[in-house]
């Protein structure tokens, strides 16, 4: 039976986790991003993929490292997935976990006129904030699907209507079973898109 915790990481990652990454601007300052770490299934190493010309897709080519963590805060989740958010520190407050990553890029390629580039990311120092009991709130994953349903609004290879219909279906479990924090950021999802999701 394989181990469930990836080695040199401070969580376990299965499949795709979702994280958000810090990496350093020619501004001198941490631009935030949404950030999806593909679990490898043997010793190779975990990777993530760039979609186009991104400030993240930039400061990695540029800097080649940046600071992955893992939050439970939905506001901070959503605004790094659908804002342009820079911090003068890499490592957010309400991380659980974070790891310094460098970056090295193995792949890349085009799909529908995006280009992408898959990144293989080696931890080089970690850092964890704080153990948690983990709970389910459907509210909150319903706000990490929501940001990933918005974040593809504009990429023609996606039906818009489909993914508008997903997210007023998001928005229905986020106000039936999220809490105040999940409200807000769904408050702060439909302030970044230029949708009507009240159709």
């Amino acid at each position: 039976m394989s181990e469930d915790r990836t080695p040199d990481w401070p969580v376990a990652l299965r499949g795709v986790t979702e994280s958000i990454v810090a990496t350093l601007g020619p501004n001198d300052r941490w631009n935030l991003a949404a950030l999806g770490l593909h679990a490898p299934e043997s010793d190779e190493p975990v990777t993530a993929t760039t979609w186009g010309r991104t400030r993240t897709w930039r400061n990695f080519r540029e800097r080649g490292e940046g600071y992955v963590q893992f939050t439970r805060d939905p506001v901070d989740f959503t605004e790094a997935a659908l804002t342009i958010r820079e911090e003068d520190e890499p490592v957010l407050g309400s991380a659980d976990a974070w790891a310094r990553v460098e970056v090295i890029a193995i792949d890349e390629g085009r799909e529908d006129d995006t280009q992408w580039v898959e990144w293989a990311l080696d931890p080089v120092e970690t850092g964890v904030q704080s153990r948690t009991v983990p709970t389910t709130n459907r509210g909150y994953y319903a706000v990490i699907e929501a940001t990933v349903a918005a974040s593809r609004l504009d990429v023609p290879a996606y039906d818009r209507e489909r993914l508008l219909d997903r997210l007023s279906y998001f928005e229905t479990v986020v106000e039936k079973c999220g809490a105040e924090r999940e409200r807000a950021a769904f408050e702060r999802l439909r302030d970044a898109i230029d949708a009507d999701l009240d159709r």
